[in-house]
């Protein structure tokens, strides 16, 4: 079994990277979940696959304390998906 990630730094990049395979991997969902103002329920299943990985690699108690994987979706697929038209921007 892998050590648990225990430092900020560490469980903010591996966050910052499941979001980025998020974005990569559903692009045309993104999409439409911007577009539509849907981009939680469209991603739903996808968002929470990432986050149980997430949770499994990072110490408990940086899971619980921080908004690591939450900041990422935020900041890696919606920040960068300005260009995109919707009603929400």
């Amino acid at each position: 079994m892998p050590t648990l990630i225990d430092t900020p730094e560490a469980a903010n990049r591996l966050a910052r990277a499941i979001a980025s395979d998020l974005s990569l991997y559903n692009e045309a969902k993104i999409k439409e979940g911007i577009e539509n103002d849907s981009f939680f329920d469209i991603l739903k299943e996808e968002i929470e696959e990432g986050r149980a990985h997430y949770a499994s690699r990072v110490a408990p108690t940086l899971v619980e304390k921080t908004n690591f994987f939450d900041r990422a979706l935020v900041d890696v697929i919606l920040a960068r998906k300005g260009h995109i038209k919707s009603k929400i921007w």
